[in-house]
């Protein structure tokens, strides 16, 4: 089953470059709708109903934020092409798959189609389905400073880390701890148990994962209720734990 694309920019040429690419290089991808404005970008997307959406930064009388704001429930992965390189940050925190820069390198792009690709099998291959955890119960136990010394934790207690700076907040089942270390140091102590990095600002206890939303980027809801967003760039990662 081939990818149905939508490709908005706002060169013509650009357009065209893109499309025979996809076409010489990516045959999974059916590129079934282009535009070259951010009106134009919601109308096809609203009509196409794609699963990959290819979208410049930059066009006239707004740019592709304008766009993504626009879909608020859009079920799509996006992958940025724009000849800015400033707007990496940006484009991850809008949820984009990958970031392509102009003039486009066809390695990368075959790189970006077949990440999606993977991205959207694991969903469609998950979806109705019993799901078994490949991770191991969690087991052990991780130390927490404190002023006047530590703090012993069962980590099978933590549902999810979120970072705040340098700080990190540590959510237990109805209770938070802030501990004076990055997100990073907890990724790291935790590498050996079932502990996902799933967004910049969140490491997930995968068996406190309750569900999984495709929606805007994705999202986990967790056994406590709370939904915390996936970076589309960490879907791929999430999805690996589940058979």
């Amino acid at each position: 089953m081939k990818l149905k694309a939508v490709i908005i920019d706002d060169e013509q040429t650009s357009r065209e470059i893109l499309r025979n690419y996809l076409s010489q290089y990516c045959a999974q991808v059916a590129v079934s709708g282009e535009a070259g404005t951010v009106a134009e970008g919601v109308e096809v997307i609203r009509k196409v109903n794609p699963q990959l959406v290819f979208l410049d930064v930059e066009m006239p009388f707004g740019n592709a934020f304008d766009l993504l704001e626009a879909l608020p429930d859009r079920n799509f992965e996006t992958v940025f092409v724009t000849a800015y390189n400033q707007y990496a940050m940006d484009a991850l925190n809008q949820h984009a798959a990958y970031y392509l820069m102009k003039p486009i390198d066809i390695d990368e792009l075959i790189r970006a189609v077949t990440y999606v690709e993977e991205v959207i099998r694991r969903e469609e291959t998950l979806k109705d389905r019993v799901l078994t955890s490949m991770t191991p119960k969690v087991e052990g136990k991780i130390t927490l400073p404190q002023q006047d010394g530590f703090q012993v934790l069962d980590v099978s207690e933590i549902l999810f880390c979120k970072a705040d700076d340098n700080y990190t907040e540590i959510y237990l089942a109805g209770r938070k701890l802030l501990v004076s270390k990055t997100l990073k140091y907890f990724e790291d102590a935790l590498s050996d148990f079932p502990f996902v990095r799933i967004h910049k600002s969140f490491l997930v206890n995968i068996n406190e994962v309750v569900r999984y939303k495709k929606g805007k980027g994705g999202s986990v809801i967790l056994s406590n209720g709370k939904e915390l967003t996936v970076s589309a760039s960490r879907k791929k990662i999430l999805l690996s734990h589940y058979e």
